[in-house]
């Protein structure tokens, strides 16, 4: 029984996947995870009470195995420039991903305080990886300056997202560019 519940489980939150990356946070509806799953709307209430429910989840699940990638990434390489730039190639190549996607989407959505609070931790855990690369490159404040580069990344993200004009490798090669020139300045 507890296998079959997890089961279930897993299979609601690959739908939640796909819908928040299909259509945004407006398509993840309890009706729409009961249509992906084949499961019928009350049970979806048994597993999650709300959609902040599923996402907060989501979150859970999805954002320590992205970090997980970045980390991974920057730990390939010695030198503390080209663990910036595999900090920040490796999210914006996380971009198309469903996970990176549904995360992105989760961002909009309306969230109970707890649930950003979350989320923000997730986040902090992500900047903090980049942290001793920046002191390593002389950063006087490499946690702002860790912040700051994460705006670099963030607005990749959004630029990606949002299908600029830009072909998106052209983005991530200016965003790495921008990188590393601001933390080598």
């Amino acid at each position: 029984m507890a296998e079959h519940r997890s089961m279930q489980r897993a299979a609601l939150l690959d739908a939640a996947r796909s819908l928040l990356s299909e259509g945004g946070t407006e398509a993840l509806t309890f009706p729409a995870l009961a249509e992906r799953t084949g499961l019928a709307r009350s049970s979806v209430y048994e597993y999650f009470k709300s959609r902040a429910a599923v996402v907060q989840e989501l979150c859970e699940v999805d954002f320590p195995v992205w970090a997980a990638e970045v980390e991974a990434a920057m730990a390939s390489v010695e030198r503390p420039e080209g663990k910036v730039e595999a900090y920040v190639r490796k999210q914006l190549e996380l971009v198309g991903d469903r996970r990176h996607r549904a995360v992105v989407a989760i961002s909009a959505s309306e969230l109970d305080a707890g649930a950003r609070e979350k989320i923000r931790a997730a986040h902090g855990g992500l900047v903090a990886m980049i942290v001793e690369a920046l002191a390593e490159l002389g950063q006087a404040e490499p946690r702002l300056g860790a912040m700051l580069l994460q705006g670099v990344v963030d607005a990749a993200v959004r630029r990606i997202e949002l299908g600029a004009a830009e072909d998106p490798s052209a983005i991530t090669e200016a965003a790495v560019a921008m990188a590393l020139r601001g933390v080598r300045g």
